[in-house]
């Protein structure tokens, strides 16, 4: 595990490189999660380099509220995720993100507002607005244990995975905890860049897990429809947290994305 130091805070994040020669991928985690939830994907870093990391709060990173200053859900949490991205990206030569849910809406932020050179943009079950249903929201205010129980009925996080799978996500919610996890979910609750999606200028791929009914697959839809170069991928037998449930298909549709963004570079196209 490594850190960088921005704005204040570490952030944690993890390297996998085998050697691969394609554009070095950095993955974002969802609402509660952390980067354990991209393990599969280091098995890619023979075909380019994978980077994961915790947002502020989440894993090994230090929290955004930890010099003191309450930061609010909402746009603040958005900028200073999207300050932890840029950083790690930076710090790694990062020119591919691929977001989950929040670090979807994360990656679409930062492509929109930030100042990094990006040769594409992955959104892996997520949304260009991600509005949180109430039971929900009331839960994650009220009563944790519901609001986890909550997330994991069928077809929200998972549609078919081992009990192991579903108790280790079941735990790490509990580990990242209430405060923070409220946070997340308030913050996917305000974010809305319907109208900015004409906007986004690189390669991009929607990818989504045909049962997510979380984010589903005509959020990806509504992707490929108003993003200028946007491939639609859908993986069968997998809910929300695709990259966990189906990774084999989930990394074919990475890899293949991926390869195509390093025959551009060889071609200048």
């Amino acid at each position: 595990m490594q850190r960088v130091t921005h704005h204040g805070r570490d952030t944690a994040y993890r390297v996998s490189d085998r050697g691969g020669d394609g554009p070095t991928v950095c993955f974002v985690h969802g609402s509660g999660g952390s980067k354990d939830i991209w393990k599969a994907q280091a098995r890619l870093s023979d075909r380019f380099p994978v980077v994961a990391l915790d947002l502020s709060g989440h894993g090994d990173s230090d929290d955004i509220g930890s010099d003191g200053v309450d930061v609010p859900a909402g746009p603040e949490t958005l900028d200073a995720y999207a300050d932890d991205v840029v950083a790690v990206a930076e710090e790694t030569d990062a020119t591919v993100l691929c977001g989950n849910s929040l670090g979807g809406a994360v990656a679409l932020w930062v492509t929109l507002e930030r100042d990094l050179a990006l040769d594409g943009l992955v959104l892996a079950g997520t949304g260009a607005k991600l509005a949180v249903a109430e039971p929900l929201r009331d839960a994650l205010a009220t009563d944790f244990d519901r609001a986890i129980e909550l997330l994991h009925e069928p077809d929200r996080l998972f549609h078919d995975a081992p009990p192991e799978y579903v108790e280790l996500s079941r735990a790490g919610k509990r580990d990242c905890g209430r405060a923070v996890a409220e946070r997340d979910y308030l913050t996917c609750h305000s974010f809305d860049v319907r109208d900015r999606l004409d906007e986004i200028a690189v390669p991009s791929l929607a990818v989504v897990g045909e049962h997510d009914g979380l984010t589903p697959v005509m959020y990806h839809d509504y992707f490929a429809d108003r993003i200028d170069d946007c491939e639609r991928a859908v993986i069968a037998d997998a809910a929300h947290l695709a990259m966990l449930e189906q990774p084999e298909a989930f990394n074919a549709a990475l890899a293949a994305f991926c390869s195509r963004i390093s025959e551009n570079r060889r071609t200048g196209d």
